[in-house]
C-alpha cells in the first residue's frame, strides 16, 4: 500500500503524524518505509531523532534518486539508527520502520519522464517489500504532488492500492485550504486527471486528517463560561464550514488532539512518554486509530466520498 500525505499550508502537522502514523504502523506488525519527498526541507530524521539524517542526507537520499544520480536511495532501519532510546527499544512483534530520507540543501524540480519513471521503479519495488509505505510530500501544489500523481496513474502500479491524506488544521484558513487543494483549480482531482486518474477513483482514494484539535472541555475553557460557550460555537461553525467544503466528518479518516509535547517538539510520541506523565494518553491513541483506520479496508471503505 503507498499512502501519500499531503496538505496546502505549511504548519499542518503533516509530517509529525505522518512519522507517529508510520511509527505506531510498525507497532502493530506491519513493515514500514517512510519515504521523505519534502524535497525543499526534508525533517523525518529529525522526527525520528535521527542527529546524522536530521535534515537529508549530504547525497544519495530521494532527490539523488529521482534526478538519476544514484541507482538506489539510501535508507536506514530507525529502531537501529535513532538516537533516542525510546526508538531503540526493540519490540518482538513489531514491524520494520525504515526511513529512506530526502538530500540536504535539495529543493524542488519540474517532473520530468525519467523522474516519474523511477519514482514508479521504487514505489513498484517498495510496495512489494513492504506493507506500507508513507510518501510525505511536500506542501501546496508541489513538483512533488505532481510527480505522484502522474506515477500513481501509470499501468504499472495499477494493481497497487495508493490512499491519499490531506491534512489539516481545524481552523476556518485550513479548511478552505484542504478543499482547494483536492478540489480546486489544479488540485488533486485536476492534475490527476491530466495525469490520466480517473478521476472518480481517485477522489475515493483521498481522506482528510483534523490535527491540533483543541479539547472542548479543556480546565482553562471549563473555569470560564463565556469562553466554553465561544469555543463551542466556534466548533459548529466549524464543522458546518467543512462540510460545505466536502471536508466534513464523513470524509475525515480521524483527528489529533492538541498535544503540548508537540507545540515544543516535533518528535515520535511512544508510551514511555505518556506513563511518565510527558504526553497525553488521547494523542498516542489517536495515533493508533490513525494507522488501523488506514490499513482496515472495511473502515476505509465505510467513509463517504
Amino acid at each position: 500500500m503507498l499512502v501519500f500525505a499531503s496538505s496546502d499550508k505549511g504548519g499542518t502537522g503533516r509530517s509529525v503524524t505522518s512519522c507517529n502514523v508510520a511509527y505506531h504502523l510498525s507497532l502493530q506488525r506491519h513493515d514500514v518505509a517512510y519515504l521523505d519527498f519534502d524535497f525543499g526541507s526534508p525533517t523525518a530524521g529529525a522526527i525520528f531523532e535521527i542527529a546524522k539524517v536530521d535534515r537529508g542526507i549530504d547525497h544519495g537520499g530521494l532527490h539523488s534518486y529521482v534526478v538519476g544520480d544514484v541507482a538506489n536511495p539510501q535508507s536506514l532501519e530507525v529502531r537501529d539508527h535513532s538516537d533516542r532510546q525510546g526508538l531503540r527499544a526493540t519490540h518482538a512483534k513489531a514491524g520494520r520502520l525504515v526511513l529512506y530520507p530526502g538530500d540536504r540543501g535539495g529543493a524542488e524540480f519540474s517532473s520530468k519522464p525519467g523522474n516519474i519513471q523511477r519514482c514508479v521503479e521504487l514505489f513498484r519495488r517498495l510496495d512489494q517489500e513492504f506493507d506500507v509505505c508513507v510518501v510525505d510530500l511536500s506542501a501546496g501544489r508541489s513538483h512533488a504532488v505532481e510527480m505522484a500523481l502522474e506515477a500513481t496513474a501509470q499501468s504499472e502500479l495499477a494493481s497497487v492500492a495508493v490512499r491519499w491524506l490531506v491534512f489539516h488544521r481545524w481552523t476556518r484558513q485550513h479548511i478552505v485550504a484542504a478543499h482547494g487543494l483536492v478540489y480546486g483549480e489544479h488540485g488533486l482531482l485536476d492534475t490527476g486527471a491530466d495525469a490520466g486518474h480517473d478521476v472518480g477513483r481517485l477522489e475515493d482514494s483521498i481522506r482528510f486528517v483534523r490535527t491540533a484539535v483543541p479539547a472542548l472541555n479543556s480546565p482553562l475553557a471549563a473555569g470560564r463560561a463565556a469562553q466554553a460557550k465561544w469555543l463551542r460555537t466556534c466548533n459548529d461553525e466549524l464543522k458546518q464550514l467543512a462540510l460545505r467544503n466536502r471536508v466534513g466528518h464523513s470524509r475525515t479518516l480521524g483527528e489529533t488532539p492538541m498535544e503540548p509535547v508537540l507545540q515544543w517538539r516535533e518528535q515520535v510520541i511512544s508510551d514511555a512518554d505518556v506513563a511518565g506523565n510527558i504526553a497525553n494518553p488521547e494523542t498516542v491513541q489517536s495515533f493508533r486509530e490513525l494507522a488501523w483506520k488506514l490499513t482496515d479496508p472495511v473502515v476505509w471503505e465505510a467513509l463517504a466520498t
